[in-house]
């Protein structure tokens, strides 16, 4: 059987079809989609469960010889009382959430998978969480729909989160196709997120258009410009249809990132002075936030950034902003902090403003945001991502009829009235936000596997 698979930053779904029409699998929580996210009680459990899962398939036998040490120290932990079980999702959230200091959570590990600084035990560790999730997410299709899932076609990017351009393109290509062939699937095929989207859309045209897909998930932006139209629908080689595309590590993760930065880290002491008169330094506060980046994340919660913020303590104005950061960097709290951002986001997409309860950093301790505060935090994401609009129009040299916007991120109604103010002249469609890549994913399944 074959399905389509969106292995997203922010979230995972699975398509199938169902009387000549693809349908979402349900993941779980009478929901379709599942929170890329993982919870471990330590690190070393993840190799042990994936050794426990994994099909029986010829990339087993090499999968547990590879990682004979960390399957073997899971075991131990194991016997020293350690939970065996993977969180995923929702679970894998609020299990962090209980205890930050302990265990082992990451979320979007995607944005992670083409960056090129990883070393080979991070490498390998990023293999083995993208398995576990795949390898999750694939046995509860196959429960739903009793049937040996081996095809799949995949969603990619047009360019994955990394600085070596093509390079971690095919790191991440690598790494996804590894943790496939691992999960049990034999054949794997990829497809540009943007057209996946563009494909599914298209069943809606009753004429011929020029359309600009607008893909803004969770890690990235990507753009498309496609002709479509019903006489396109049986045709299996539509690149010749491709004007132009663009792609780069912008997406919700970073809009979350940024509002963190701007609105929250002041009252961590983002913008105070020391008692000499200059300005804190920017640095610690922004590693504190950058949840995708495995460099700042390690440099926050290294000895030599509790000693670098200790000093910054003992010199501050204000010691208790200080003394917040200090806390979040000894509990373990960056994600908390991030996740309370992207949940103001969500509200503030809703109402003009709301409250941000920090009571897990200090007591009592709150926030007023606006719609507005939202705004001002997302400005420069905005620009870029009309720069890769810009740049995929000029590519193709000709304006689109429709501009569809889709992706987690393109929900927010500031993002409508961005596109809209700055493309007057263009119709704009607001797709299904997470479901029009994973029916794309699977109409084209269709196409090359039935």
């Amino acid at each position: 059987m074959f399905v389509g698979f969106d292995y997203g930053t922010s979230n995972c779904a699975v398509g199938y079809v169902n009387n000549a029409n693809p349908e979402l699998v349900s993941l779980g929580q009478n929901s379709s989609y599942l929170a890329s996210t993982l919870y471990a009680s330590h690190r070393n459990m993840i190799p042990n469960w994936v050794a426990r899962h994994l099909p029986d398939s010829v990339a087993k036998p090499n999968y547990l010889q590879l990682r004979r040490g960390p399957i073997q120290a899971g075991h131990n932990l194991i016997n020293d009382g350690y939970e065996d079980q993977l969180f995923f999702g929702q679970e894998a959230l609020d299990t962090y959430l209980e205890d930050p200091e302990e265990g082992y959570y990451i979320k979007s590990p995607k944005s992670f998978l083409g960056a090129t600084s990883l070393s080979p035990m991070q490498l390998a560790l990023m293999e083995d969480v993208v398995t576990a999730m795949i390898c999750n997410i694939k046995n509860k299709a196959e429960a739903q729909l009793d049937k040996q899932i081996t095809q799949v076609v995949m969603g990619k990017p047009v360019n994955f989160q990394g600085l070596k351009g093509e390079e971690s393109n095919q790191q991440a290509l690598s790494l996804l196709t590894t943790a496939a062939q691992r999960a049990g699937f034999k054949d794997i095929e990829f497809l540009y997120e943007p057209l996946a989207a563009g494909f599914d859309y298209e069943q809606s045209l009753t004429t011929e258009k020029t359309v600009l897909v607008v893909d803004i998930g969770g890690g990235t932006t990507d753009c498309s410009l496609l002709k479509m139209g019903p006489e396109n629908y049986g045709l299996s080689d539509r690149f010749q249809h491709v004007l132009g595309y663009s792609g780069e590590r912008i997406g919700g993760n970073d809009f979350d990132i940024h509002f963190a930065q701007k609105s929250l880290m002041p009252l961590f002491g983002l913008g105070s002075h020391l008692t000499s008169g200059l300005p804190m330094p920017v640095k610690p506060f922004w590693d504190a936030v950058a949840i995708n980046d495995i460099g700042c994340q390690t440099d926050f919660y290294s000895q030599r950034s509790l000693i670098g913020l200790n000093d910054l303590y003992k010199n501050a104005e204000q010691k208790q902003l200080i003394s917040r950061l200090l806390n979040v960097q000894q509990q373990k709290q960056t994600y908390q902090v991030v996740n309370l951002a992207e949940q103001m986001k969500k509200e503030l997409s809703q109402d003009t403003s709301t409250i941000a309860d920090l009571g897990f950093v200090e007591n009592g301790l709150t926030l007023a945001l606006s719609r507005q505060a939202l705004e001002i935090a997302t400005a420069p994401q905005l620009t870029k991502i009309k720069a890769l609009m810009d740049e995929t129009i000029t590519q193709a040299q000709t304006t689109p009829d429709v501009i569809f916007v889709t992706g987690g991120t393109a929900k927010s109604p500031i993002i409508f009235q961005y596109i809209q103010q700055h493309y007057p002249h263009c119709e704009i469609i607001i797709g299904d936000h997470f479901g029009s890549v994973t029916k794309g994913l699977t109409r084209w399944a269709e196409k090359l596997f039935s």
